[in-house]
């Protein structure tokens, strides 16, 4: 027993010693965890480099744009073809993606070798045996028949302009083809398939090997956004967001970058880390100078490195007694598969000892031990190096994506990964150390780059396939010029129609004389109160009005809530409820026994018969109170107040929002004669001459005509530009039928336009995998303020998908594009719509005053117009469009209707006091 422990202390003593011996032979190779995170940080360096166009040039790492923009979806079908050059063989496949219910994928392939005469010969010879492979696939597939689509893997550096393009950089591994160099491989292989006449296939997609493996993974898991390559050659690609690739044009989505890592370090930043061994393969390789991190980690190189470390060590007599057989002073004679072999658990001994007595050695125990962890050391440096990138990319995709912790999924193919026994658990262990905050799945692709250029062939006819349906439906929301023209000329026939008498009851667009008469001319001085009640919050104010040289307005206000229940109670609960806001804000304001006189921005149609007479035709915007409509809103407060009996107020004027508008603005512009609201609702005002006016007595004049443009449509005259989703809306809103104007324009309807949108592209399989989820079925749910936030320039697709996701939407990158582009065509309609309305009434306001050209101010208030980003331009640009005679100013009321209420007062007040003088 005895001798056995002894034995056995012996040969773990002697593990020890020849352990230590390689480590103070190769102590360079041996690479700590600050080296890695070192590394890490030089090539992220480097990945900023090659997105940045004017490093680009320069850079080592080249950060090729691939124009693949998107991960399969799991909706992807059809046959394909597909071609697979990079390695020892040359492979045809033929992959059928099949749908129905469960992804399914099947493929049938053949291998054809890639001879010396054709890897290392001319270009025409390389493409025309790719050619006569591919033929002879489908030969014997019997498949000539038909047309296929095509995609090409072809695994070396290209730089690509479109998805089915690429410029061949350099070639690497064992590949020197020539006259490829700088050349479209496309157009070369195109070339060659058109000497097949037999042959009908459509190349449209050409991938690097990465992207392939990335792509195959990811049919099977949509979180991978990473594919690695570590076989013959190494390579990584990854998604990154488009707004930081310099190269492309355009910063919506993400794109897929070929890093090309093999070059790394080619520009020096890896020489401290180089060693003599790594120098001698690189000066004996095909490309020296090139490649340098490849040839330190790919399985070309590893068999090779080995080779020459364990000749050194002869040489110095650290291992065979310093004899040195003719194999061993072989290029290439110790190759990666016997690394792999040497490093097996249990037989890796044995392998050791067999694989040396090939070379003409005559091992010891000793050497055998000495020479399996040199294997060790040489394998393990190439996964620590492969982890250190790939870790990078990791930290950047967390980065980009603004996250604390990234879960993802990173595919990852090649034969030394695959084959050596040690290398993937040694990989993925470092890599989990070096981004201990990513938490990451490692998938094996288990069919190759080959079946990923057809999933990248299958996604582009999706994407194509889609895109063309998006395009038709959002095409219905496209106005031409002639659509516009129309819409002005119509509202303008509409305009006419409401001031004829004849034509007034039956209008849809209703021209309610407003019996404000005169815009403000500075004299206006006092306190007044306002009310403004129009959306879903109440607003009391007080004004200051100072008149003379340092004219100036103090307004004072409070904003109250007004609950959906009293919305849409009865009358005498909302006018309660205002009564009940009002006594609070003069508590507030320690004013509760002044009699001051009020202005009621009542923000709703109402028939006048005098400035403070207002009788309600319809309510809108979603309020619904019983017993109001037909009644003068001006009595029902007084009844109120004197429900109260707490103060007493002077109601002077009952005005729309739009004059309210009008008149803040008309304050500072003498100009100003129009006011514009593009809020929860839209509507237009603006001075008319009391002559055109058929329902009013007096001709002297103007009066301010609250036009309640909403209606236009009601009598069916727009129904050629409206939708089916504006049906939907409509018929699904309080008040069918009516407002249909108002329903393409106004915030109320807008982000529910949108929402029945996404509803029929989620049913078309065009967006969230093609699941309606509870919320996107919740009526109001997208609400307008959301289209403003998603189509700012400001804002990263990120950030889209974090709207989206708090909505209960959950979308990928490019459901965002998607959800994106419904929103603008949707915003971009209204405003157009708006601008062309608009046109209307500033024409008419020019031919009223027989001017060639008129001058004019359009006051304008309202979320929409204020918040939306794009909003305000478009519709400034289509009025100038449609009124090219007339030079109109936008001016952005800052105070609100509120203050135009109390200014409408004060004007009322002055031509009172006038008349009675």
């Amino acid at each position: 027993m005895f001798a056995v422990h002894l034995l056995a202390f012996y040969f773990t003593k002697l593990k020890e010693d020849q352990i230590k011996k390689v480590d103070r032979f190769l102590y360079h190779m041996h690479l700590s965890d600050d080296v890695l995170l070192d590394v890490m940080t030089r090539f992220q360096a480097e990945m900023v480099k090659g997105l940045e166009r004017d490093a680009h040039p320069t850079a080592a790492v080249k950060m090729l744009p691939t124009f693949v923009r998107s991960i399969p979806d799991g909706s992807e079908k059809g046959d394909f073809l597909a071609l697979d050059l990079g390695g020892s063989k040359f492979r045809v496949l033929k992959v059928k993606v099949s749908e129905d219910g469960k992804q399914n994928v099947q493929m049938e392939s053949q291998f054809y070798p890639t001879p010396k005469e054709i890897t290392l010969g001319n270009g025409t010879e390389l493409f025309d045996y790719v050619a006569d492979c591919l033929a002879d696939f489908m030969e014997t597939k019997n498949i000539k028949h038909k047309k296929f689509p095509l995609g090409f893997t072809f695994s070396f550096p290209c730089i690509q302009t479109k998805l089915e393009e690429g410029v061949l950089l350099s070639w690497t591994k064992y590949f020197k083809v020539r006259g490829v160099q700088e050349t479209d491989v496309t157009s070369s292989l195109r070339h060659a398939l058109r000497k097949h006449k037999d042959v009908d296939v459509d190349v449209l997609a050409l991938v690097n090997d990465t992207v392939g493996t990335m792509m195959t993974c990811g049919y099977d898991d949509q979180r991978c956004e990473v594919g690695v390559i570590i076989g013959t050659g190494t390579n990584a690609c990854y998604m990154e967001e488009m707004s930081n690739i310099d190269l492309v044009e355009g910063d919506e989505g993400r794109m897929c970058i070929n890093t090309e890592w093999g070059a790394f370090g080619d520009d020096g930043s890896l020489d401290d880390l180089r060693t003599e061994f790594d120098r001698e393969i690189d000066l004996g390789s095909i490309n020296p100078g090139k490649q340098l991190f490849e040839k330190m980690i790919s399985g070309l190189y590893l068999g090779e490195l080995v080779r020459l470390i364990l000749l050194k060590m002869a040489k110095k007599g650290l291992l065979f007694n310093g004899k040195i057989s003719a194999a061993l002073r072989t290029k290439d004679k110790i190759e990666t598969k016997h690394v792999a072999a040497m490093e097996k658990h249990k037989e890796g001994l044995q392998n050791t000892k067999e694989i040396l007595m090939e070379l003409g050695l005559t091992p010891s125990e000793e050497d055998c031990i000495a020479v399996q962890h040199v294997c060790t050391i040489v394998s393990f440096r190439s996964a620590n190096l492969c982890a250190a990138a790939l870790a990078a990319i990791l930290t950047r995709l967390r980065e980009n994506k603004k996250l604390i912790r990234l879960r993802t999924t990173v595919g990852i193919d090649g034969t030394l990964y695959k084959t050596h026994p040690q290398y993937p658990k040694r990989l993925h262990k470092v890599v989990r150390r070096l981004v201990p905050n990513c938490d990451v799945r490692f998938l094996l692709s288990e069919s190759g780059s080959g079946k990923g250029a057809a999933m990248v062939t299958a996604v582009a006819c999706r994407l194509v396939s889609q895109r063309k349906q998006i395009d038709e439906i959002l095409a219905s929301f496209e106005l031409s010029k002639e659509n516009l023209i129309e819409v002005k000329n119509k509202m303008r026939g509409e305009l006419e129609y409401g001031l004829k008498k004849e034509t007034h009851a039956t209008a849809t667009v209703k021209m309610l004389p407003t019996y404000v008469c005169g815009t403000p001319d500075g004299t206006e001085k006092g306190k007044f109160l306002a009310l403004d009640l129009g959306g879903t919050n109440f607003r009391v104010l007080l004004v200051k009005i100072r008149s003379g040289r340092r004219k100036s307005v103090r307004m004072y206000n409070k904003i109250f809530a007004i609950p959906l229940e009293i919305m849409q109670g009865t009358g005498e609960e909302l006018f309660d409820h205002i009564v009940q806001c009002i006594a609070e804000f003069l508590e507030y304001m320690g004013i509760k026994g002044a009699r001051l006189p009020l202005g009621f921005t009542f923000s709703f149609p109402c028939r006048q018969a005098s400035i403070d007479k207002g009788a309600l035709v319809e309510w809108t915007k979603g309020f619904k109170a019983t017993d109001c409509e037909g009644e003068d809103v001006v009595d029902m407060l007084r009844e109120a107040i004197k429900r109260r009996n707490e103060f007493d107020l002077d109601i002077v004027a009952v005005v729309n929002d739009t004059v309210g508008t009008m008149m803040t603005c008309g304050y500072e512009d003498p100009n100003c004669e129009i006011g514009f609201i593009a809020g929860t609702g839209s509507n237009v005002c603006y001075m008319e001459e009391m002559k055109n006016i058929e329902i009013m007595e007096v001709t002297e004049g103007k009066m301010c005509i609250n036009t309640e443009w909403g209606g236009f449509g009601d009598n069916g005259c727009i129904d050629s530009i409206r939708t089916k989703y504006d049906k939907e809306v409509d018929e699904g809103s309080l008040n069918p039928g009516k407002q249909r104007y108002e329903k393409m324009t106004s915030g109320m309807y807008l982000g529910e336009i949108v929402r029945q949108i996404l509803i029929d592209l989620t049913k078309h399989g065009l967006l969230f995998r093609g699941q309606i989820s509870e919320s996107l079925r919740t009526r109001g749910i997208f609400e307008t303020k959301f289209l403003s936030h998603i189509e700012s320039d400001r804002l990263a697709l990120l950030q889209v998908r974090r709207i989206l996701q708090q909505l209960g939407l959950d979308s990928t990158c490019d459901d965002s594009i998607i959800v994106k582009e419904v929103c603008g065509a949707v915003s971009k309609r209204a405003a157009q719509l708006c601008g062309a309305g608009l046109a209307a009434i500033v024409e008419k306001k020019r031919e009223n005053s027989n001017l060639e050209h008129l001058k004019i101010t359009v006051g304008v208030d309202g979320t929409l117009y204020k918040l939306h980003p794009h909003f305000s331009g478009i519709l400034r640009e289509t009025v100038k469009e449609m009124a090219p005679q007339c030079d109109v100013t936008f001016m952005l009321s800052e105070d609100g209707s509120g203050k135009g209420a109390a200014l409408i007062t004060a004007v009322a007040k002055r031509l009172h006091n006038v008349g009675e003088n």
